[in-house]
């Protein structure tokens, strides 16, 4: 019997199996930036809601001040004292719009992984039904070689023994 045949696509299969692991690891690497970048949106927002509360306590405190009946200077500061509130809130709400398309930006990384990990799985999958198959298909033709090959050699003795046969009898009738 011959030595087996070896998958031809043997190479591509293995490359295949390459890309599919690849991907995978970048697909937990973009999951893991996505993660990152929700845990600073999370931060932002904490921030913002901080600033917000703070502009919340000062505008308190200045109609508190107000009602009270505070001096104009003290009112003219506090008010000065909001403006600034304002724009570090502001800040904060610029911050945490970024970050949100930061977010945003990780999520469609992670999704375009994903895709590209079932494609590369599909790719594999198809790849190792196709070499089923072969093998599949070069067993049933090995066996049929062998049946072929059993079936020559069965005649071939056949044959021989129906010859010796005949020789015998051809002897045994000339010796009568």
């Amino acid at each position: 019997m011959t030595a087996p045949l070896s998958y031809p696509l043997a190479q591509l299969l293995i490359i295949k199996k390459n890309r599919f692991e690849q991907a995978i690891k970048i697909l937990e690497e973009k999951k893991e930036l996505l993660a990152k970048a929700q845990k600073k949106l999370q931060e932002c927002q904490e921030e913002r809601n901080k600033a917000f509360q703070h502009k919340v306590d000062k505008l308190t405190q200045l109609r508190k001040a107000l009602d009270e009946g505070t001096t104009s200077d003290k009112v003219q500061q506090m008010k000065a004292y909001l403006k600034v509130v304002d724009e570090k809130l502001a800040d904060k709400e610029r911050k945490l719009a970024a970050q949100k398309k930061q977010v945003d930006l990780a999520q469609k990384q992670v999704d375009l992984a994903t895709q590209e990990m079932f494609q590369r799985q599909k790719d594999l999958e198809k790849l190792e039904i196709h070499k089923a198959e072969w093998e599949k298909e070069v067993r049933y033709w090995t066996t049929q070689k062998e049946t072929l090959e059993q079936d020559e050699q069965g005649s071939a003795t056949f044959l021989r023994r129906r010859r010796e046969e005949e020789e015998r009898r051809k002897h045994d009738n000339s010796d009568s």
